[in-house]
Order: C-alpha cells, then structure tokens, then sequence
C-alpha cells in the first residue's frame, strides 16, 4: 500500500507533538512541559520563510516567535534585498513560504513566470507613496515634471493608479490590477502636466530623490531609507484596495496544516500591537 506523503507528514507531526508533550517532566500543577501548545504542530521540519528586509522581515520575526509558542513550529526567516527573487526560491522548493508581496504582484509573477505558487491570509499593507525634495504637494509638480515609478507591472500599475485618483493623470478604461490587467505609462490616454515618467527597479527608488522631481517609492523600502508615508510623503495611498499583502505557498503545500498556523500566528494580536507600536502609521495591519 502506498500512503499520501500528506498523510505521513500529519501523522509524524502529530507523533512529534506527542513526544513534546510527554518528554519533558510534568511542570507545575501536573501538565506536560508542552501541553500549552494550541494545536499539535502542522509540520516537524525546519521552515524556511523568505522576506524582504524591513518591515516584512520585522514583523515576521515576531510571527516565527508566536509559531514557536503556540503550534511548536521550527522556522528559518531568510531575507532578501529585492522583490525578483523570493518567488523564484519559493517555486524551486528553496523556500517553504514567503511573506513580502501584495496579491497583485503575485497574480502577475504568477502569470509571467508560470509559478506553482498561491497566497493565504493578509498580513499588511504598506501604503506606496509619492515622495519629493523640492515640492511640498503633489499639485506644485510642475509642467514635464519627472516622476521616478517602480519597474515591476503591478507595483508601476498601482502607482499609476494612485496618480490618476489624485487627478494628474487619466488612464484608458479596463484597468483591473486584481485581474492582473496592469498599467504602464503607455495607457495614458491625459496627462496634463506632461509628466515624464523613469521606471526604475523598486530597491533602487529612494536614491533618486536627489534626482527626480518626485518618486515613489513601497513602504517597506521607504521604511529602510528613513521616510515614513503617512508623514513624509506628498501623495499617500488609501489603506483601502486590493494591495495588502499575504503569505505566500507552493500550491503543493496549501492543505498541509502548517500554513494555517503560519497564518494564524502572523494574524494575532501580538503581532497587530507590534506593527501599531513600531511603524506610526507607515504599516497598517490588513486582519
């Protein structure tokens, strides 16, 4: 008889809880030194769980913390300094989950990389944001302003996006980022203003401040490079949209029980009054 590795994997997790439970001596009043455990832990191998540095890395490290206490898992944070390459170690099996991207970012890797990847649960949003050393509003850019956006189709689409809510720009009909039907600058159909647009990889935005009359720039490298969105940004988008980000699974692992628990440990109020108390605004949890 052949068993589901599935199968296997839940039955050794639930022997391992077992013997976590039994192995240590009784703590006071009678019960297992591990009994505190929610749940029986969803997987015995050691988790590897890619985030970029910043924010994403922060707050996971105080979700790994709720994972080790409450479902007894074993977890790797590894961090990365770019948006192309967690994905691409996720999908090869490098990676067990990451936790760095907004649906539609992950909709489009997706759909241009042929990923086996799918997203659970919300974690947070990073509000992107329009940042300048010269102007103090958005309305004082002045005529062929030159405007620094993310290279990336879903994080350029939002910031688009986030231009022509302020009325800068228009954008033909149909655009749908949750669809995966992203803008560019081509799709401009009115631009008043005649702004001029530079697509610039997202890590490498903030150093173009000195250089461009405006630029945005994501949250979490905002974050790195000192700015906050809610109080040094000149345009700020709303927390309300498709763009909060999620943890991210081989589409192999989604039933395994471990990701549920991930999810659960990144969704407590631990991990909700770490973020209220460390980023004033600049992160927002999205549970």
């Amino acid at each position: 008889m052949i068993l589901d590795p599935s199968f296997l994997e839940a039955a050794l997790s639930r022997r391992r809880w077992l013997q976590l439970a039994s192995a240590g001596a009784l703590a006071a009043g009678g019960l297992p030194a591990h009994a505190a455990f929610k749940e029986p832990p969803g997987s015995d191998k050691l988790l590897k769980v890619g985030v970029t540095s910043g924010p994403h890395e922060q707050v996971f490290a105080v979700a790994k913390g709720v994972a080790e206490r409450d479902y007894g898992l074993r977890i790797e944070i590894v961090p990365f300094t770019d948006y192309s390459r967690p994905n691409a170690a996720l999908d090869a099996g490098d990676l067990d989950a990451n936790s760095f991207q907004h649906r539609p970012f992950l909709a489009a890797q997706v759909r241009s990389r042929g990923y086996r990847i799918v997203g659970f649960g919300s974690t947070f949003i990073g509000p992107i944001a329009i940042y300048s050393k010269r102007f103090k509003r958005i309305e004082d850019l002045p005529q062929g302003a030159n405007v620094a956006i993310p290279n990336d189709p879903a994080n350029e689409s939002r910031v688009l996006l986030l231009l022509q809510k302020s009325g800068l720009i228009t954008l033909k009909t149909g655009i749908d980022p949750v669809a995966g039907i992203n803008a560019t600058p081509r799709d401009i159909v009115a631009n008043p203003k005649q702004l001029r647009f530079s697509e610039i990889e997202a890590a490498q935005l903030p150093r173009t401040l000195d250089d461009t009359d405006a630029s945005a720039i994501n949250a979490d490298y905002a974050n790195k490079a000192g700015l906050n969105p809610a109080r040094d940004s000149i345009l700020l988008e709303s927390k309300d949209g498709p763009y909060a980000c999620v943890i991210a699974v081989r589409e192999q692992d989604q039933a395994q029980p471990w990701v549920q628990q991930l999810v659960k440990s990144y969704q407590s109020e631990e991990v909700r009054r770490f973020i209220l108390a460390t980023f004033d605004g600049g992160v927002i949890p999205a549970f």
